[in-house]
């Protein structure tokens, strides 16, 4: 299965200009088998995404992008979640706590947004965004090197706040998964892998050169 494992709907997320059925209804075009609901710091659309997954028969996972102290951590599997920013191992070790998982978003976006070189210093992370629609390629394969360093599953996803975005990088799970206990399942066994959406297609990224190279087609 394709699944945009990041992705930002308006209704809790601010900034975004994207709604649930407009989300559902390009990612289906472009062929993704299902997607994640990562708002900023919520996960206050969980009940409504779960309700619009039944009736449209689509895969709708919802997880959150939480702003630790040092960077933005998706992470699902978790029904308690801090209402403050609170720093980053004491996230990833609240979400482990609860049976989660957690990835590092964009660690080295130049927004002070990422984690950057915490990444060395924490402890407890499953993996890493190695592919984000919305940061430069070079960003990008710096984060594959340290998912290759530090031994982290790698991901990719849209990172969509806008109906251009959605779908434009995704994760290809080996495996069928329907329900969050399969997502969570399949997510620790690490055999994902990152791929981009090119001339109406998706691509399977296996190593952090073809990260680098698929900037340049």
């Amino acid at each position: 299965m394709l699944i945009d494992t990041h992705m930002h709907e308006m209704t809790y997320s601010k900034d975004s200009f994207l709604k649930l059925d407009e989300m559902v209804r390009i990612a289906r075009a472009k062929g993704l088998d299902g997607i994640c609901i990562t708002d900023h710091d919520s996960m206050g659309l969980k009940e409504y995404a779960a309700e619009y997954s039944r009736r449209e028969n689509f895969p709708i996972f919802t997880g959150i992008e939480f702003f630790s102290l040092q960077g933005d951590i998706v992470a699902f599997g978790i029904e308690e979640y801090p209402k403050e920013r609170i720093p980053a191992q004491d996230f990833i070790d609240l979400v482990k706590a609860q049976g989660g998982v957690c990835f590092a978003a964009h660690p080295f976006r130049n927004n002070n947004r990422g984690l950057e070189d915490n990444l060395r210093t924490v402890h407890g992370l499953d993996g890493l965004e190695v592919l984000n629609g919305s940061t430069s390629l070079e960003a990008c394969y710096k984060a594959a090197e340290y998912a290759e360093e530090l031994g982290l599953f790698t991901l990719g996803s849209s990172d969509c706040h806008v109906p251009e975005k959605v779908g434009v990088c995704a994760t290809y799970f080996p495996e069928k998964v329907h329900t969050m206990e399969e997502f969570l399942e399949v997510f620790k066994k690490g055999t994902m892998c990152p791929a981009f959406y090119k001339d109406g297609q998706y691509h399977i990224i296996t190593n952090k050169k073809s990260i680098y190279l698929s900037a340049h087609q």
